[in-house]
């Protein structure tokens, strides 16, 4: 079961780890885990994201298989790990990782919810979006790994089934969250998953990104891990 974690930028806890190697030998790399995060501005990281047109030939749903990793032993699958990790209030886990009694921030729309059923766990980069961006030329492996990332907590969100409906797989040129004090927040970690990921985003996407890269969001923080 993944550990509950504060979500979002103001959560980041960064280890930065000496290296260490005895002389002429070179040390191994960190694992994924131990690696510090990168870090920087909203606009130095928009700027760092790769330009291309998008193409969704050949998707399905089904290229990506989620919702099956957690500890499974105990019923825990990704969406209710990530529910646990979220909730503001603990919920009570019992047998088959039935959840009651917890409490959740909506942060799209600012929507207090305590029926973990109400929720959607949305990817941050619809899965849609993300066989546009590059996804399509991975691995089954791979796109799993994203479907089910974890590792991130920025990757998956749980938030009101009705705003992850509204969203769908549009991108930020499309769609930003409905509460206007959460654009900010979103908009970085939309760009911090294309980074984990090496995403590439299209000319209308880049342009929506800068538009709040160099106005309200200026002074943001990105900070991203590459994915494994």
């Amino acid at each position: 079961m993944i550990k509950n974690c504060l979500r979002g930028f103001g959560a980041l806890s960064l280890a930065l780890l000496p290296l260490v190697a005895s002389a002429g030998a070179q040390a191994a790399p960190a694992p994924q885990s131990l690696r510090a995060a990168e870090v920087t501005t909203l606009a130095d990281a928009v700027g760092l994201v790769t330009v291309a047109d998008e193409n969704r030939t050949g998707y399905t749903r089904s290229s990506f298989k989620h919702w099956n990793s957690g500890d499974l032993a105990d019923g825990c699958n990704t969406r209710n790990e990530v529910l646990i990790a979220e909730a503001t209030t603990a919920p009570s886990v019992a047998a088959g990782c039935k959840l009651t009694g917890g409490v959740w921030l909506s942060y799209y729309d600012g929507q207090e919810v305590t029926d973990p059923g109400a929720l959607d766990i949305d990817h941050m980069v619809p899965l849609a979006e993300a066989w546009d961006s590059g996804a399509s030329t991975w691995t089954a492996a791979r796109r799993e790994a994203y479907a089910n990332d974890q590792g991130a907590a920025v990757s998956l969100v749980a938030v009101t089934a009705r705003t992850n409906r509204q969203k769908s797989d549009q991108d930020p040129a499309q769609w930003l969250p409905p509460v206007p004090e959460a654009q900010c927040r979103y908009v970085g970690e939309w760009v911090s998953t294309k980074l984990r990921w090496q995403l590439t985003v299209d000319a209308a996407e880049l342009e929506a990104l800068k538009v709040f890269a160099e106005g309200p969001c200026e002074d943001s923080i990105v900070a991203y891990t590459p994915a494994p």
